[in-house]
């Protein structure tokens, strides 16, 4: 399944939650786990000349640098490591984001892990929350992002329970297949979920119950016909629909449920070229849930 794993860590406290779960799926696994580290931006253009994300200094980048700062990051995960993890690590110069799409291009990894948080200053080369690393990322990602961004997140004992979110686009269905593979092939209770959207800001007007119950009613459908039919022999499932807003829902769906792991479509709507932001739901789920998130952008 997931055989080559792409970490892109700040090697800093605030990648160790992403950091755990890295290394706890890496090696049960038997993934090759490749450490990629951006440790700076150039200050002009080609300069050599980079702001080090870590000390937040200007230094001259040379090869003896570079050695250095993987022997820090090694450093840093030394615990880690000794574990005998199938491990690797690269670092690089430049914009986070298009290094770390860089490496996944040059290494096609099956995942990519991503903290949700840097916890860096505003004016980083990282910002804080779900920020423009990880949106960019997230957009043109050739393969899956898993998201950690909450302490609670990271404690990661293997996969036994899966919640999908959908809202019915064409976005979900993908994501629905990528799902459908993990839980197929580690044999997960995969519990298929749907919020129907009530806020006065989607429907304009509140909704009487009985419109509520019907679009409830319709939704069951859509499942069966879009999902529960695509599952052949696979039993192992439940489906539920509830009202409300729709990241609310799902972090509440997901905590009842106890899951390790919720898969969302990247973004259902179509974005514009240019701009790095991810769905709404997308960025309010990986921000409050107390597991990791997948998000499948194609």
């Amino acid at each position: 399944m997931f055989k080559k794993i792409l970490f892109a860590t700040s090697a800093t406290e605030a990648s160790d939650h992403a950091a755990r779960v890295a290394f706890n799926m890496a090696g049960p696994l038997g993934a090759h786990l490749d450490l990629f580290h951006v440790l700076g931006v150039p200050t002009r253009g080609f300069s050599q000349v980079v702001l080090d994300v870590k000390t937040k200094e200007e230094v001259a980048v040379d090869a003896d640098y570079i050695s250095w700062v993987e022997e820090e990051v090694k450093n840093y995960y030394a615990n880690q490591l000794a574990t005998g993890v199938d491990c690797s690590i690269k670092v690089a110069v430049g914009v986070p984001h298009r290094e770390i799409l860089r490496q996944a291009r040059e290494i096609e990894p099956d995942l990519i892990i991503l903290g949700g948080t840097t916890g860096a200053d505003e004016d980083s080369v990282y910002k804080s929350s779900t920020g423009s690393t990880l949106q960019r990322v997230a957009k043109a990602s050739p393969c899956p992002i898993l998201v950690v961004n909450r302490p609670a997140a990271s404690f990661w004992g293997g996969l036994s329970n899966i919640v999908f979110g959908t809202d019915f686009s064409k976005a979900s269905d993908k994501a629905f297949e990528f799902a459908l593979n993990i839980v197929t092939s580690l044999n997960c209770e995969l519990h298929i979920f749907h919020a129907l959207d009530i806020s006065s800001k989607n429907m304009g007007m509140s909704m009487q119950q009985d419109e509520i119950d019907h679009k409830i009613r319709e939704a069951y459908r859509m499942i069966r016909s879009k999902y529960v039919s695509k599952m052949k022999d696979y039993k192992n499932y439940s489906m539920n629909v509830w009202e409300g807003i729709p990241y609310i829902e799902i972090v509440k769906y997901t905590r009842e449920k106890q899951a390790d792991l919720i898969i969302m479509a990247h973004n259902s709507r179509k974005l514009d070229a240019d701009g790095p932001k991810i769905g709404s739901n997308m960025e309010q789920v990986i921000m409050r849930a107390n597991c990791p998130v997948i998000s499948v952008n194609r």
